[in-house]
């Protein structure tokens, strides 16, 4: 019998303690490691931080699904990844043996790396649902006091949809209680134009969200640095194209969310061969550990170069389509090595995002993700907000089942046809 060890509960974890079971359950012992008690979609915290979700409608409980489907849940925080010796030395220093890993642990956010940023510092975050619950807490107080607000992503970011999504949510949230128009709104972020996102834009996302931004009366500044934050002060450098310094600017705020850059999880730092220097999981087109065999990387934690040089370091995203391959690729290919074959499995590795505006949206695929592209389309309008509330409640409702599909992929396909359907008519 093998122990196959999933480290993360997040999407591309509890994915790949599903489709584990479901292919090789019978007779391997399938463990998940988490230090959270729970799952949370994370594509919905945007919301849960205007209070349209509470952080409990996002969120299951993985001690208790877990076992329901025979997969062992260990609620505990990995303190080092020990590739050697086969095994994981968990938070209260027990040793948590595996014949095969995958690593699906997300990123450590590196709050950090910025002076003042983070919600221990003087700005928001909705990474985690808490975070977002964080912020939910301030909204009412804010709203009765209403004064500029920065939204974006720092320089290394790699996620940048949430950043967007919560531009315009609060916007719209804004409106809805008739004081937007108390409330000046910038944009920031080192994407080197709107609507990159990390991609190199994909379809229009460039003139769609422009678009947004200039109806909405958002300014924004691209290429730029953010410095340090202090208390309803943010301080920010423009960088031209050819990277040095530009205009710096002092920008006052009385609410602001802004994404970080991502590392490594501190349980794998500077393991030499598993990760780059950023502490990301280096894999091959297999998605294993070219010099550890038996452990496998799938999700944010992967390791991706960026798709083209930018001033501002830009990272690229993972979504949950790019997600899901990887985890069928993961799966398949434990799979041969468990019956002694060759691996043979590689994950698609494309771009599926639905980014709701509160009352619209701007909706996107890209096959493959990096350019150049078989498939560059976006979309935008009401039906993108409809289709992400319905996305959510399916796919909530399949992981409590247990249930293992193509979701994001059969979502994607399906909403991009209806839509290329209606637009030629």
């Amino acid at each position: 019998m093998a122990t196959i060890v999933v480290l993360g509960g997040g999407i591309g974890g509890l994915a790949a303690a599903f489709e584990l079971k479901d292919e090789v359950g019978k007779g391997n012992d399938i463990v998940l490691v988490s230090d959270q008690d729970y799952f949370e979609f994370t594509p919905s915290n945007p919301w849960v931080a205007v209070k349209w979700r509470t952080p409990e409608a996002i969120q299951l409980d993985l001690a208790e699904l877990l076992p329901k489907h025979g997969i062992r849940f260990v609620g505990k925080a990995a303190k080092k990844v020990q590739p050697q010796e086969h095994n994981l030395l968990l938070a209260d220093d027990e040793v948590l043996a595996y014949d095969y890993l995958v690593i699906a642990s997300g990123p450590r956010l590196a709050f950090d790396e910025i002076e003042g940023l983070g919600p221990d510092g003087f700005t928001h975050s909705v990474c985690k649902s808490s975070h977002a619950a964080d912020v939910a807490k301030t909204i009412d107080d804010f709203c009765a006091n209403p004064g500029p607000v920065i939204i974006g992503a720092a320089q290394g970011a790699s996620c940048y949809g949430p950043a967007y999504e919560y531009t315009f949510i609060l916007e719209t949230e804004l409106r809805r209680r008739k004081i937007r128009d108390q409330v000046p709104m910038v944009y920031v972020t080192p994407e080197p134009y709107i609507g990159h996102m990390g991609l190199d834009g994909v379809g229009d996302t460039k003139g769609l969200l422009e678009s947004e931004l200039r109806n909405r009366h958002i300014k924004w500044h691209t290429n730029t640095r953010i410095d340090k934050v202090e208390e309803g002060l943010m301080h920010i450098t423009e960088v031209n194209e050819d990277g040095s310094d530009g205009a710096s600017h002092e920008l006052p705020f009385a609410h602001s969310m802004i994404l970080p850059a991502f590392t490594g999880i501190d349980a794998v730092r500077d393991i030499e061969g598993l990760v780059n220097p950023r502490g990301f999981i280096i894999v091959d087109e297999h998605q294993r550990n070219p010099k550890y065999h038996n452990i496998y990387g799938v999700g944010v934690c992967v390791a991706i170069p960026p798709v083209a040089p930018t001033p501002l370091p830009v990272g690229v995203p993972k979504t949950g389509y790019m997600i899901e391959s990887m985890v069928t690729a993961t799966v398949g290919n434990i799979k041969l090595q468990l019956a002694g074959q060759e691996l043979a499995e590689k994950a698609t590795w494309n771009a599926f995002c639905l980014a709701d505006f509160g009352d619209r949206g701007v909706a996107f695929m890209a096959v493959p993700q990096i350019p150049p592209r078989n498939t560059n389309w976006s979309g935008s309008g009401k039906w993108v907000h409809w289709a992400k509330i319905g996305f959510e409640k399916y796919y909530l409702r399949k992981m409590r089942q247990g249930k293992v599909e193509p979701f994001f992929e059969k979502f994607a396909l399906r909403l991009m046809g209806v839509q290329k359907l209606k637009s030629s008519k």
